[in-house]
């Protein structure tokens, strides 16, 4: 058997599986474009005088680590629906006595080839955007040419990429593959324990001893930085501990309310996988921390009192600290867009059993797409909304009333919520699942 010939036999565009296949090159192309822009960024600071560069390289390196997870997602979800795309072909293989190692080697190459095709154009999409991106003002000006990376940056990126998408897709299959029907096993998800936020507000209680003393770190914008790096990473820990439990509390209120087949389809898929659920909208639930914890650590800086260095690059910190919220927002949003699509997609795809036949039984596909999309949107509003306010509360001791009062922080915040909730409302509306089965019939 040559699995390379049959590699792409499966994998060429068709008809039934255009567009799985359309969404999966894209959102490579997306991690691609987005990956080289964050590090095209940071790479622009390497421009600065040394003594900048202490301040502004961690700062850069921390807003690509804030950025590292949400591209995961992006790029995990991509390789789920590349290999969800294929599954009819693989099980027909190995009904036809191909073994579990060659079924696997087929989708890795399947995935890889796609992420291959979607990197390269993402780096077409890097050149394009280049030229907005250098746009962006640090230090007083624009970032300029420093932006355009070196080419083994962008040789490693796609590289990258690729291995990526083939160890998502291998470590997908290992659920997938299992018997000669291609049978997935399916167990009960447990419910994340109330130990999580029992944890939790320990945290929330070490944090808010952090930011109380706040004032013992304001001589240095090196202490100040760090103090609230320090504050990122424990709040996005916290975070993401606390979620799935409370995805789950909130889908379990949900079913006990239920009153139409819609609301209790939605709580029943909610509870299907907390974890998976909350998964999909942890970006959101990211932009509103950052936009809260970070704005306000910006506006901190800036207010009377804190002027640091006038006449000398210090003086443009704080201002180069609101942009760079901003924009770590921007691509949060994007990100949180189109790893809703590509799950929301991917989630049909294995759910397709289920919409077909409830849609035998009588129930209109517009019902269960009303389900699917509670589904998500349910998580998004309890994630943005509870972490908006639970942000704010926190940095109380950090910025006081009157940093909580700045225009800025709170049309940040506003926005942040907004923006991301219409944004992931809008993408998922790709995964209608009347439209998406329709395509494989």
């Amino acid at each position: 058997m040559n699995i390379l010939h049959l590699s792409w036999m499966l994998g060429r565009p068709a008809k039934s599986r255009l567009a799985p296949q359309i969404l999966t090159a894209s959102a490579y192309a997306m991690v691609s474009a987005i990956l080289l822009i964050v590090l095209g960024g940071a790479y622009s600071f390497t421009s600065f005088e040394l003594e900048a560069q202490g301040t502004y390289l961690p700062l850069a390196i921390f807003a690509v680590v804030l950025l590292v997870v949400p591209l995961l997602v992006l790029g995990s979800a991509a390789a789920r629906l590349s290999a969800r795309s294929n599954d009819r072909a693989l099980s027909s293989l190995r009904l036809l006595g191909a073994t579990g190692a060659q079924i696997s080697l087929v989708a890795v190459l399947q995935a890889a080839g796609t992420a291959l095709a979607g990197a390269l154009a993402g780096i077409a999409l890097y050149f394009l955007a280049a030229p907005l991106a250098s746009l962006i003002p640090f230090q007083g000006a624009p970032i300029g040419s420093a932006i355009y990376l070196p080419l083994w940056v962008l040789a490693v990126a796609v590289a990258a990429i690729v291995l990526l998408s083939a160890g998502s897709a291998a470590a997908g299959l290992r659920k997938l593959v299992i018997t000669p029907l291609a049978v997935a096993t399916r167990s009960t998800v447990p419910t994340p324990s109330w130990l999580r936020a029992v944890i939790c507000i320990g945290g929330i209680l070490l944090l808010y001893a952090l930011f109380s003393n706040m004032g013992q770190f304001m001589q240095s914008i090196a202490a100040i930085i760090a103090v609230i790096a320090g504050g990122f990473g424990l709040g996005l820990l916290m975070m993401n501990l606390l979620g799935p439990y409370l995805v789950a509390k909130v889908g379990k209120g949900k079913l006990r309310k239920a009153s139409t087949p819609q609301q209790l389809l939605a709580a029943r898929m909610i509870l299907e996988s907390p974890a998976e659920s909350w998964r999909q909208v942890s970006g959101v639930a990211m932009a509103s921390f950052v936009a809260v914890v970070g704005g306000s650590g910006a506006a901190l800086m800036a207010s009377p009192g804190n002027e640091f260095g006038q006449g000398t690059w210090m003086e443009h910190v704080p201002a180069d600290i609101v942009t760079g919220v901003l924009v770590t927002l921007a691509i949060s949003f994007i990100c949180v867009a189109a790893s809703a699509a590509i799950s929301q997609s991917a989630s049909t795809l294995d759910r397709a059993p289920l919409y077909r036949g409830l849609n035998r039984l009588g129930m209109p596909y517009t019902t269960m797409n009303a389900a699917r999309t509670k589904s998500i949107m349910i998580p998004a509003l309890t994630a943005s909304i509870g972490f908006a306010i639970a942000s704010t509360i926190l940095v109380l001791p950090l910025a006081g009333a009157a940093v909580l009062l700045q225009p800025l922080t709170v049309i940040t915040v506003i926005a942040c919520v907004v923006l991301g909730l219409l944004l992931v409302r809008t993408a998922i509306s790709v995964a209608d699942p009347q439209k998406l089965l329709a395509s494989r019939e």
